[in-house]
């Protein structure tokens, strides 16, 4: 088993792992609305199903949140 830090907790995962298994693994709600983080690089959205997870690395899952004054 290999660890990962997502969002701040360490986790074992098996490898190969894509990122969008890792996703779907998570319970990440909202996926199509999701910002990406690994190692403090932004991955982009067309590249989740072909980035590869490794042991070590740090993901972070992002939600930009709109909002406005009253």
């Amino acid at each position: 088993m290999s660890k990962v830090i997502v969002n701040d907790e360490e986790q074992e995962v098996s490898l190969p792992l894509l990122l969008s298994e890792l996703i779907r693994q998570n319970n990440v709600l909202q996926p199509d609305m999701v910002t990406v983080q690994i190692n403090g690089e932004y991955v982009q959205r067309e590249n989740f199903d072909t980035t590869a997870i490794n042991d070590g690395d740090v993901v972070d899952f992002l939600y930009f949140m709109g909002g406005g004054a009253i």
